[in-house]
């Protein structure tokens, strides 16, 4: 399998948690929310998704790490905007399995309007 990584914006704590728990999991991705901008912070973050999932730990984890070793710049805005959103925030990411994504995109791009 393979796995995408992203930084995707900034939240509120109290939304982030809420949005969490009142929205259904997609079967391709999980939202990391963390309150440092920091590999190790995702890191630790991401060590509880394979388990429910059934994803290979090793490469999710070299997933985090390579985005963070390709992405200095991208790493940087978002740890400048963390800083600038205040303690009361998280950064959120996504980590994904790109072939369920994938599935899931064609999906809702085959389904029929409504």
């Amino acid at each position: 399998m393979n796995y995408s990584f992203e930084l995707v914006g900034i939240s509120p704590i109290l939304s982030f948690f809420s949005h969490q728990h009142s929205t259904p999991a997609h079967r391709g991705a999980e939202y990391l929310g963390a309150y440092r901008c920091t590999l190790d912070a995702f890191l630790e973050s991401v060590e509880t998704v394979p388990r429910k999932r059934g994803w290979n730990l090793d490469a999710v984890v070299d997933s985090v790490v390579n985005f963070w070793l390709n992405n200095g710049e991208q790493v940087r805005h978002w740890r400048q905007r963390l800083e600038d959103a205040g303690r009361e925030n998280v950064l959120v990411a996504r980590v994904a399995d790109v072939q369920a994504m994938q599935q899931e995109f064609e999906a809702l791009l085959n389904r029929p309007p409504q």
